[in-house]
């Protein structure tokens, strides 16, 4: 059993709750997920089964999509609906002045990571220090925010937005909210987080934790393929996959990957691209050198 297992992580679990989940349902030690969700939020856990734990690191790298519930006026230490309320004043915005100010938050952003969050600086995470009372600098990070969609607005003192958001990895949907409130003249939290997607993998094939079995994750689980959706691809003659298979080299000459429907000729320099058989399977993920491709991880047949 190896693959993709998509979860609809319900409110309340962690993200090692699920691998825990899942682990028992299978029997299988070697599992982990793609992205954390925090307890608060809902929706797609995209984990991994058997040796393609080793691709988590694409799947990670995958874009992601996010429902959203931002109460305007309510600021709180975690800026969503788990923490403590710091900042409290009633708003006078409306949706036209919500959506004034959302183009600016689209495209590349500067983003301050919480301080309730899985980061680590100096080796520990930050939401541990946050539990100790301490509030360290934070760099701000690039992210870049692909679409970002309001969906519903509730007027009155206290507002809601309902937010849809295309983003990269690494991007704080709590902080993009309340960076929108600070636009506006306030701040704000989230009430609610529900990932929809990542890279092709969406949250309507995916399978609830709980009573999870055996033959349930065999019945969820997605192609090794889908998981490094974001690589461009090189598909191989049989004599060529027999070689992949054994984590040989193959001369780069004559060969051109493709990524979506182009050929990757700018990109293929110390790009990975992942190395298919005739029929679609994912073999292993190889580096395109100057002169020939060389393996990276090769998955066992």
């Amino acid at each position: 059993m190896r693959g993709f297992l998509p979860v609809d992580k319900p409110g309340g679990w962690t993200s090692h709750d699920v691998v825990a989940r899942v682990r028992r349902a299978t029997g299988i030690k070697k599992v982990g997920h793609a992205g954390t969700l925090d307890p608060m939020a809902t929706g797609l856990l995209v984990v991994a089964i058997g040796p393609v734990t080793r691709l988590i690191r694409f799947t990670q790298d995958a874009e992601k999509e996010y429902l959203a519930t931002a109460v305007l006026g309510v600021a709180t230490d975690s800026l969503d609906a788990d923490g403590e309320v710091v900042w409290r004043e009633p708003m006078e915005v409306d949706r036209a002045a919500v959506e004034a100010v959302l183009s600016s938050f689209v495209g590349e952003i500067r983003q301050v990571p919480p301080m309730v969050s899985a980061l680590k600086i100096d080796g520990k995470r930050l939401y541990e220090l946050a539990r100790e009372g301490k509030e360290v600098e934070r760099a701000a990070r690039t992210v870049v925010v692909h679409q970002l969609e309001l969906l519903d607005f509730r007027p009155g003192e206290y507002p809601e937005m309902d937010l849809r958001v295309v983003c990269s990895k690494g991007t704080y949907i709590r902080s993009l909210a309340d960076d929108i409130a600070v636009a506006l003249g306030g701040r704000a939290h989230l009430s609610a987080l529900r990932r929809t997607r990542i890279g092709p993998i969406v949250v309507d094939h995916a399978v609830d934790p709980d009573g999870l079995t055996s033959d349930l994750v065999a019945q969820h689980l997605e192609d090794p393929l889908s998981g490094v959706s974001n690589l461009p691809r090189l598909v191989l003659e049989d004599s060529e996959a027999a070689l992949v298979r054994h984590g040989r080299a193959l001369p780069r000459e004559g060969r051109l990957p493709i990524w979506g429907q182009h050929v990757a000729r700018k990109v293929c320099d110390d790009q990975e691209v992942a190395m298919l058989d005739e029929e679609f399977r994912l073999l292993a993920v190889y580096r395109c050198g100057p002169d020939e491709f060389t393996p990276e991880i090769v998955l066992p047949s």
